[in-house]
């Protein structure tokens, strides 16, 4: 197993903003059945495909100034940015609905209604205390409802949305599985075996392929994929791969014999695979797979039509790194990688061509926790995040956040 360790061993990308960005609204944009529920729509409102946005989020974030001092809420934002709290552990965010929002919530996805939207958001607790939550917004932005989609389940982390509109709730220890959920909670969660029993962060799904990519939380995990035997969007059977990173950064991918690790974990089945210092947060955008690992304080982009990784953010190539302890990960509107940090200073930051980055938010008082769950809602002006313990440092006092504010201007 190879695991990269050193300077000499990184890739490098040196490559300008049309390689190294591509455009379009976040998400996958394939209607789920009855054309009720679907992931956010990918779009191009901001310039021509294949040409860089004219101005981009990371663009203008320079122009905006420094983060301005703590709004009432602890946030720091640019000029023109708002934030509101709409929901905080043990409280009901929609009173009288009788569900109350879950302790420690972490990764997210957004989820278009005919009516409005859906933010759902995993529950890191153990114990089969965890689960996933869901939060109902109107066309006008306002929480209508509240309510579980997963219960009974460990340690859930991240995840991933599906083309099909359905969450992917990922459980994050040894022979944790992942659960597709039903965003508008009506269907019972499926757990999903061949995806795979290892200690799960989070997915993301190829819209072409409707291929699934899986990061592995551990020092030596894996780069997965699992490509479904059956016809989409079926994930009850298919081929678990593990990638191998070769020169110039190609990767070949390899079957894992047994996804359930019964007798090997699945990271040791293939002897070739290249390990990962902690994989954490996923995202798919325009056909690049993007993805951290916080242990070398790395975002990665794998090309899916060519093949190859390239690392596009190393902490170690700065000084004093504005960004550290990367975890999560989103994609804007105008095509900026957003990251979410887990310590460091609590922030939200771009990265930007050339291995630059540019603060968005700040959280401020609360420095035992950790921001999760970037998200934005349909229009790509508001975007959704958590504090997965609050000021207090307790899983019970975790607040999730929307931001509005000239993302697209």
């Amino acid at each position: 197993m190879q695991l990269f360790s050193s300077k000499t061993e990184k890739q490098r990308d040196h490559r300008g903003r049309r390689e190294f960005l591509r455009h379009g609204l976040v998400g996958m944009g394939v209607l789920a059945t009855g054309s009720m529920l679907s992931h956010c729509r990918e779009s191009n409102p901001v310039g021509a495909k294949g040409e860089p946005p004219s101005r981009t989020l990371g663009d203008r974030l320079g122009k905006l100034g420094p983060l301005q001092p703590p709004d009432e809420n602890g946030v720091r934002l640019p000029e023109g940015f708002t934030s509101r709290v709409v929901a905080q552990s043990s409280q009901e965010p929609v009173p009288g609905c009788g569900y109350r929002w879950h302790p420690a919530p972490d990764g997210a996805a957004v989820f278009t209604t005919d009516d409005g939207w859906i933010y759902v958001s995993n529950s890191e607790v153990g114990g089969n205390q965890g689960g996933v939550g869901a939060l109902r917004f109107d066309l006008e932005g306002r929480v209508i409802d509240s309510y579980s989609i997963l219960d009974g389940t460990s340690t859930n982390c991240a995840g991933g949305p599906t083309p099909w509109g359905t969450w992917l709730s990922c459980e994050e220890f040894d022979q944790g599985q992942v659960w597709e959920c039903d965003p508008l909670g009506k269907k019972q969660a499926i757990v999903r075996p061949a995806l795979g029993l290892f200690k799960h962060e989070a997915a993301a799904v190829d819209p072409v392929r409707n291929d699934v990519y899986l990061t592995e939380d551990t020092g030596d995990g894996l780069f997965y994929r699992f490509r479904p035997g059956n016809s989409a969007p079926d994930l009850s059977a298919g081929r678990l791969e593990a990638a191998e990173v070769m020169d110039g950064g190609k990767v070949a991918w390899h079957r894992v014999k047994d996804p359930s690790g019964a007798v090997q974990p699945t990271r040791m089945q293939v002897p070739q695979a290249t390990a990962f210092r902690g994989g954490e947060g996923i995202w798919q955008h325009d056909q690049v797979i993007y993805f951290t690992t916080t242990q070398d304080g790395r975002v990665w982009a794998y090309d899916i039509s060519a093949s190859t990784i390239t690392v596009i953010y190393d902490d170690d190539d700065h000084a004093e790194p504005e960004l550290t302890g990367v975890d999560n990960i989103t994609v804007s509107a105008a095509g900026d990688v957003i990251v979410a940090e887990d310590g460091g200073d609590q922030q939200i930051v771009t990265v930007l061509p050339g291995r630059k980055t540019a603060a968005l938010l700040r959280v401020v008082g609360h420095d035992k926790s950790e921001i999760t769950g970037p998200v934005f809602d349909p229009s790509g002006t508001r975007l959704y995040f958590s504090s997965q313990r609050g000021a207090t440092g307790e899983s019970e006092d975790g607040m999730t956040f929307e931001v509005t504010g000239p993302f697209l201007a």
